[in-house]
């Protein structure tokens, strides 16, 4: 016969204050990493060689969505790409787009690509030169949390995304500490009244 571990709510608690704790730690480490990654590279921020856009359109949905955030890998010969590639480029007006390619154009040398969003009835107005292609869409997307990414590089954002994980994790020490010396007290009271009682008169 199996043997049910029944779980003490103190040990359940003790447990949960644990997870929370460590998922706020890792989220002030993941907004610090974000921040100072933006900061640095002046721009998007970089994983692993891998940088991460922010995708404000839907043009590309279903399969990206408005508001999320995509992985995409730079660098390379910007001319190997084929039809079907979903590809980062700069138009014409400093715009940064990411789309899928319809057409490879080859003239003589160069090369460019007729693109269109996967959600809009007609291609690109211009082609793309492969000079002004900065990435290839790798198919990593995280949906909405673009928003958020767009949201922390204002001065609000920043602000918030720095310090609003720091105070939720001192917030929640200072409350589990509070939590620990009340049992304690209540632990010692119920001790003292137990020896009162038991002392022979």
């Amino acid at each position: 016969m199996q043997k049910v571990i029944e779980m003490k709510p103190k040990t359940i608690i003790k447990w949960t204050g644990n997870i929370i704790t460590i998922l706020l730690f890792l989220l002030l480490m993941l907004t610090l990493f974000v921040v100072i990654s933006s900061e640095v590279s002046g721009g998007e921020p970089q994983v692993f060689g891998y940088q991460l856009k922010t995708v404000l359109s839907g043009s590309m949905e279903p399969e990206i969505k408005t508001g999320s955030i995509i992985a995409v890998k730079p660098g390379g010969e910007m001319t190997r790409f084929k039809k079907g590639d979903v590809i980062s480029f700069i138009t014409e007006k400093r715009v940064l787009v990411t789309h899928r390619i319809e057409e490879v154009i080859n003239y003589g040398d160069q090369v460019s690509y007729r693109t269109k969003g996967d959600n809009n009835e007609t291609a690109d107005p211009n082609s793309v030169l492969s000079n002004n292609v900065i990435a290839k869409y790798t198919g990593f997307t995280v949906p909405y949390l673009g928003y958020i990414a767009n949201f922390s590089k204002t001065k609000l954002g920043i602000s918030l995304l720095m310090f609003l994980p720091g105070i939720l994790l001192i917030g929640f020490s200072g409350f589990t500490i509070w939590t620990t010396i009340s049992q304690l007290v209540r632990k010692d009271d119920k001790s003292s009244e137990k020896s009162n009682i038991e002392k022979p008169i």
